[in-house]
């Protein structure tokens, strides 16, 4: 009889052993699943380092040869891209500035005229782009105006600042160190002035470029 209990005890006790055994194992599967499980939610929802490490393409063009070459960069850099419009666009009559009636020409010869209300002033999550491509056409040696409506309305601090221009003629000039004085912060690049209507391969080229610097 007393071999008989003996005996069960110790089936027992091996029962017991090999249950906690188990359930060891589940536990330390289940915090490694739990650790994984976050790891995923943050990738799909965005770490703060991906958040930090966006690019928008900030551009005004007033006649479209501007805004063919942001599209270019923000499709080549897979970057977010936003149009700087303002409340009042310009018409083809507007920038005719052989004319010294036109609003160009009166905004030009009074530059109480050049602050230029804008539609939207600040893109929607402005504080998560770390790097920003301003870009504009150059009017009489200086960026358009409403580019500078849209510096002054917006915080530059801790940003990259990369600004290109597009002209028929016209170098990019001090066009961009006008801007960087405006904005009163951020680490601004030397402007990049781009022919008007640029194909494709020289936005591109320029942007490898960059890259390697």
């Amino acid at each position: 009889m007393k071999k008989i209990l003996c005996l069960f005890l110790c089936v027992v006790t091996a029962f017991c052993l090999v249950g906690c055994s188990l359930n060891a194992t589940d536990i330390d599967n289940n915090d490694t699943g739990d650790v994984s499980a976050d790891a995923e939610t943050s990738a799909r929802d965005g770490s703060e380092i991906t958040r930090n490490k966006q690019i928008l393409v900030v551009y005004f063009s007033a006649t479209g040869s501007t805004g063919a070459i942001a599209e270019t960069i923000a499709e080549t850099l897979g970057a977010d891209i936003f149009e700087i419009t303002p409340v009042d666009p310009y018409t083809s009559d507007d920038l005719d500035w052989t004319k010294d009636s036109s609003r160009v020409s009166m905004e030009h010869n009074d530059e109480s005229k050049r602050h230029v209300p804008l539609a939207k002033s600040t893109p929607d999550h402005w504080e998560q782009y770390d790097t920003v491509y301003v870009g504009y056409p150059i009017w009489w040696g200086i960026a358009a105006w409403p580019v500078s409506s849209f510096i002054e309305a917006n915080d530059f601090r801790d940003k990259t600042v990369i600004p290109f221009c597009t002209s028929a003629s016209s170098d990019v000039g001090n066009s961009a160190d006008l801007l960087r004085e405006a904005a009163g912060g951020g680490n601004w690049h030397t402007g990049k002035r781009l022919a008007s209507y640029a194909p494709k391969e020289a936005v591109m080229e320029w942007l490898s470029d960059k890259r390697e610097n």
